[in-house]
């Protein structure tokens, strides 16, 4: 039973990806199908239209098989030895620095929220405790 769930749930994934690959067409926008069908899926879920449990085991079956789904792209890659030349090594530069600058932001923002959460706290306790007092 559980196996049916998510080839329902891939299928409704699947079928995002399909309506944004028809709307690139028809509209003959630039952005790509398969990107616009993920962008309606996050208004679905943003706006509570579809709810995560209709979609959620076929979302987490995905993700465990989500770097074999890279190997063909990497195959691809080795075909084309000059983009791993210089081209490549600079690639390779550019990526390691975005990774870097986004992990930084990352973690001084969770540790922003953080602060906040505890400020928060405190305050939830020092408002409690005061109305006590009275």
């Amino acid at each position: 039973m559980k196996i049916i769930k998510i080839i329902i749930q891939i299928a409704i994934l699947y079928a995002f990806s399909f309506i944004g690959n028809i709307l690139h067409d028809f509209f003959n926008l630039p952005i790509p199908g398969s990107i616009i069908g993920m962008l309606l899926l996050l208004i679905g879920l943003s706006l509570k239209i579809i709810p995560l449990q209709f979609i959620e085991a076929g979302v987490g079956f995905l993700l465990k098989f989500l770097s074999l789904l890279f190997i063909p792209a990497m195959l691809g890659i080795m075909n084309y030895p000059s983009l791993v030349s210089f081209k490549g090594v600079l690639l390779i530069v550019i990526t390691v620095i975005s990774t870097l600058i986004t992990m930084g932001a990352a973690g001084m923002m969770s540790q922003y929220l953080e602060k906040r959460a505890q400020i928060r706290k405190e305050k939830e306790k020092c408002s409690k405790h005061y109305s006590q007092s009275l």
